[in-house]
Order: structure tokens, then sequence, then C-alpha cells
């Protein structure tokens, strides 16, 4: 084992990320089950239209400097608790929105924790100085209940690598949840045989739809094959449950283009990730054509299990969730490559909680092959190391941040190099640290961690936002060839 070096000096920005608990989202609020909604329903009901009227603008005054549209807000969840009003019966668009106000609530997003950053370019580079780069981060925060959830925030690097933020928003807002998204019929059966649910029930509900289908096709099919049996057997409900699982996991979300990238946040949608939506790696991907776009791996955690996804946008305004399927997609922390590689999509990731993989694939959404690529082998990494963002592509190679855990369960942001045409070669590491936990750093929601989720090179160097115990986040910058004299040939 090589003797220790002597650390890099990496320069640490003054600047600080901290969480704001002001930042609420209005989101959906069911205080019990159908008895409760009712009764709460009917209360609303026994009051007279002036009394509505009087309570209405009670709740707006006070919440409309806090949300913007927040009677939309209100008329949405009151669609949420419709069914449970006879269609009989006639209420006033005053009383709607009161109902839906009281099945309303605020969620500090950032009332725990602000951190994990990633950064990209901004797809829109217009009016930037020459030297300079607009860039989006990309956060994850955490409120009650350790509920993750994805912000973003924007920006100029200037040249010399200082980052001046856009003005951040004070309000924030979840997108609309597109209700009749489109799947492929061919990716959709090939996920289903990845679930081991491929079998007749399921052949003859995707045998009736088109290649390209909507969740309404999906629905009638469903209807129609329950309708040809309507005896009970265990198959055929299982089957159906687990076809509406991935149908519902698979999901696309629109914002507003009129708003600011602060004001953006996605929340957890899905059964899969509804305690949270975990450490976002993205990554502005060129295709061979030239075609740019944005991919996020991240993962859905309900609770109980987790789920790798994977996320795109070319514009942030829609994006489109889909899971990431195969055998070999599994755990968490997977960075894919900015590029393909002869001919094949290639990402990190850590298949045993241990050590780092590297994987190739024709399909970006099926991964079945991982191999090796490194193993614990300093002591500042020995519990496990994983990756810390996509790759960044030099002349001399592939720099890969790593991630280490040692001893106390301390996190530190390391560095290996990869070859540039065949990356599953390390060809360089850094046997210490290129960030460890300082003094002023280590104290916060989970102590004596550094994280990042991705960086960029820019003006000659590496820039990296990372996060100090889960609690805030800052930016360190070095020499791209500092880095790159330090590394020792694998």
């Amino acid at each position: 084992m090589e003797a220790p070096q002597k650390p890099i000096n990496v320069e640490r920005r003054k600047e600080k990320f901290t969480a704001q608990p002001t930042r609420v989202i209005a989101k959906f609020y069911l205080p019990g089950g159908e008895n409760r909604t009712r009764h709460i329903i009917d209360r609303i009901r026994s009051l007279s239209e002036d009394e509505v009227h009087a309570n209405l603008e009670e709740v707006i005054t006070d919440f409309a400097a806090r949300h913007k549209d927040v009677r939309q807000i209100f008329t949405r969840n009151f669609d949420e608790v419709a069914r449970y009003i006879p269609a009989d019966i006639k209420i006033s668009d005053d009383r709607r929105t009161l109902i839906g106000a009281y099945f309303t609530h605020e969620y500090s997003i950032q009332a725990a924790a602000f951190f994990n950053p990633s950064i990209v370019d901004h797809p829109d580079q217009q009016g930037v100085a020459k030297g300079e780069r607009r860039v989006i981060l990309s956060f994850r925060s955490t409120g009650e209940g350790h509920i993750s959830s994805i912000e973003f925030r924007s920006g100029v690097l200037d040249k010399k690598n200082d980052l001046c933020f856009d003005v951040v928003s004070r309000y924030v807002e979840t997108p609309e949840v597109i209700k009749n998204p489109t799947y492929d019929n061919h990716t959709f059966r090939y996920k289903l045989e990845d679930m081991e649910t491929l079998n007749e029930v399921s052949e003859h509900i995707l045998g009736r739809l088109p290649d390209h289908f909507s969740f309404y096709d999906l629905n009638s099919s469903i209807q129609n094959e329950l309708d040809s049996h309507p005896e009970h057997y265990p198959l055929l409900h299982e089957t159906i449950d687990k076809i509406l699982w991935l149908a519902r996991s698979n999901y696309e979300l629109k914002f507003r283009k009129d708003r600011r990238i602060s004001t953006k946040v996605i929340f957890p949608v899905s059964e899969n990730e509804s305690r949270g939506i975990e450490d976002a790696r993205f990554v502005r991907f060129i295709d061979e054509t030239g075609e740019m776009k944005y991919y996020a791996t991240y993962t859905a955690y309900n609770g109980f299990n987790i789920l790798p996804m994977l996320l795109e946008t070319k514009d942030f305004v829609t994006f489109r969730i889909k899971t990431l399927n195969g055998v070999a997609a599994q755990n968490k922390g997977m960075a894919l490559f900015p590029r393909k590689i002869k001919g094949k999509y290639m990402m990190i990731s850590r298949q045993d909680g241990e050590n780092m993989f590297i994987m190739s694939s024709d399909n970006i959404h099926f991964w079945h092959e991982a191999t090796l690529l490194s193993e614990p082998t300093y002591p500042w990494e020995f519990i496990q190391i994983g990756n810390c963002g996509s790759p960044l592509e030099t002349e001399a190679g592939w720099i890969l941040l790593t991630h280490g855990v040692g001893a106390m369960r301390k996190y530190c942001i390391g560095a290996c190099l990869l070859d540039l045409d065949d990356p599953s070669k390390v060809i360089g590491h850094l046997p210490e640290p290129l960030l460890r936990p300082t003094e002023d750093e280590r104290e916060g929601y989970v102590p004596n961690v550094l994280y990042t989720c991705g960086a960029m090179i820019h003006n000659g160097e590496l820039v990296i936002p990372y996060s100090m115990s889960d609690t805030a986040s800052g930016l360190a910058v070095l020499p791209v060839k500092d880095l790159l004299s330090r590394f020792i040939k694998a």
C-alpha cells in the first residue's frame, strides 16, 4: 500500500447553501379514512353560503402570500375527495374551494436537511459571457418524516469559478402529474418479464394493446380481462396488481414554463417512492446525433424497499420518470456516463452495498450485466466505496469522484481515473481523500459525512458542490491538472 501523500490543495468557497424551513408546498391532506372524510365534508356542507365565503376569505388571506394560485390548489385537492359527495347534490364554487382547503396542508420540504447536490450545464446558455457558464444545481431536500424530494437552483459560474446564484423564488410548486402517459408495449413487456410477471394474463392484456398505449387503454384492457374471467383466481389479480404497480411507477411531470427553476420541486408521486426520492445524480447526455438531454438516476424508497429510477428531461419543464430494470439495476447510487462508449450506455453502480461496479447496455432502461470495478483499498474506505456522480471526461481519462466510508462511519470524497476507451479499467487512483470533513463541517443531521452527487469541469478546474453532514452544502474547486498529477497508477 502506498505511503500517504500530502493532501491536494482544494479551495473551499465561503458560500454555503443551507436549509430554509420557510420553503413549503401545499399538498393533499387526508386526515383519516372514508368515514372521517365524509364527516368533514358534511360539516362544511352544513355552513351557510355567507359562512362559506367568510371562512374561505380568511384561509386565502392567510395563505395567498405563501403559495401562487392557492385557489387552484384547493380546487385540485377538492377533486381528490369529490367522490364522497352525492352526484345529485350541487354545491357552489366557493364551497368546493373551501372543502379543498380542509384537505390541504403545508409541508416544509427543507425542514430537516438540504444536501447532496449535483451540477450540470443549463440548457440555455444565451447571454452568458465568454468564459462563463450558466448552470443548474439539484439538491436533495428532506422534511418531516424524512421524506426527500428534488429541488433546483440556477446561476452562473464566472471565469474564476465563483458561483453567482439567480434570485431564489419565495414560492415552491409541485408539477402537474400527467394522468395519461403513454407506454411502449415492447418495453413494458420486457419489464414484466424482468419482474417474472409475463404470463398468460399479462400476455392477454398486452396483446389487446397497440405498440404505444395510454394508461386509459391499459385500464380498458384490464377490465376486459376481468370481464372474461368473472371467477376469482390468484394469478389474475396478482398479475393485474403488478401491471398497475409498474404503470404507476412510470409517469410524467410538467411544470409551468413561466416559473423560475427555484420554484420547482419534484415530490414523491408513486407508491414506490412514497417515503422519498433520494440522491438524484444529474448528467447532461449527448447522443450519437448530437442531441442533448438530461438524465438523473435516483433511488425511490417506500419505507421498506428501494428501487432504482431514471428521470429524463430536455428543458427542466417536462420530466419523464421510469423504472430502471434488469438484474444489474439494484442497490443505490448509479451514475450514468455522459455519452455512449463503443455504442453502449455505461453506468457506475454498486451491486452489493460495498464495492463499485461498471455496467453496459444497449437499452438505457435495462441493465443485465455488471463487472467489478473497484474494491475498498484504503482505511478511509474500508466499509464501502461508491461513486459521487457521473464520470467527467478529460484527455487523460474519465475522472470518477468516489465516496469512501471509514471508521466511525466518516464519509470522504476521493477520486480515480478510468481508461477513456475502456472505462472498466482503473488506470489511476488517489490513496488519500480529496475532501474530508473539517471541524466546522462534521456537525449536522448525519455527522461526519461529505458527499456529492455530481461535479463539473470549467475553465480547467474541477467544481464540486458537496454536502456537509446532510445539513448544508458548499462548493470546492481545484485545478484538474493538479488532480491528474496526483493519481497513482493502478
